[in-house]
């Protein structure tokens, strides 16, 4: 099973995610944690360029062609192996960051940007979708009080509410593979919520331990 976690900056994806898998692996679950950009030697390298602050002079275009690259080594790499051999994979953003924050955000053409992503996933969907809703205002003082400020993290609020708009509209679009979880809760809450939506989309595994 493939899942996927969304949300706009400082939602706590980062933070969840562990705690997550360690405890669907006490469960008795085959699951990896992996996240986007990065993932892969590669995916890594490109993920210090996406992120730098000083690539202020970086072209929309040059970005999301970046995050693509980085998402096809991911997938062919590690994704795809994985799921083949029966592994659950967490992931920390996949395609749907793409359509949010350089569709939605910066107000790109979809469907140009649906063939660049579909050539780089070569057609991977995840199986389910978490989106961690939060206030955009929220989430960006959450970010810059940790020092962990990067590139994409300084754009307009209006950039970073155009991505959480468009969250909502891709889940409107696929109400079955989304799952809004509320963020703007303490952090052991927003853990028990995500345990609980995932031990319900997985019955034949639940009650191992």
């Amino acid at each position: 099973m493939f899942i996927t976690f969304e949300g706009t900056e400082g939602c706590g994806k980062t933070s969840q995610i562990p705690p997550l898998a360690e405890y669907l692996r006490f469960m008795g679950y085959p699951v990896l944690a992996t996240r986007e950009p990065g993932g892969t030697e590669i995916g890594d390298q490109i993920r210090s360029v996406l992120f730098d602050r000083g690539e202020s002079a970086m072209h929309q275009r040059t970005e999301i062609l970046l995050f693509q690259a980085a998402r096809a080594q991911h997938v062919e790499e590690f994704i795809r192996p994985n799921l083949a051999s029966g592994k659950i994979i967490l992931c920390d953003r996949f395609a749907d960051s793409t359509r949010a924050y350089q569709g939605y955000g910066y107000q790109r053409d979809l469907e140009e940007l649906e063939q660049i992503i579909q050539f780089a996933t070569g057609g991977l969907e995840p199986d389910l979708t978490i989106l961690l809703d939060l206030e955009v205002e929220v989430g960006l003082r959450r970010r810059e009080q940790s020092g962990g400020w990067n590139r994409l993290d300084a754009m307009q609020l209006e950039f970073h509410q155009r991505a959480r708009e468009g969250y909502h509209k891709l889940m409107r679009a696929e109400p079955r593979r989304w799952i809004v979880v509320d963020a703007d809760r303490p952090m052991d809450v927003v853990q028990a919520d995500l345990r609980q939506v995932i031990l319900e989309r997985l019955p034949a595994l639940s009650g191992r331990g």
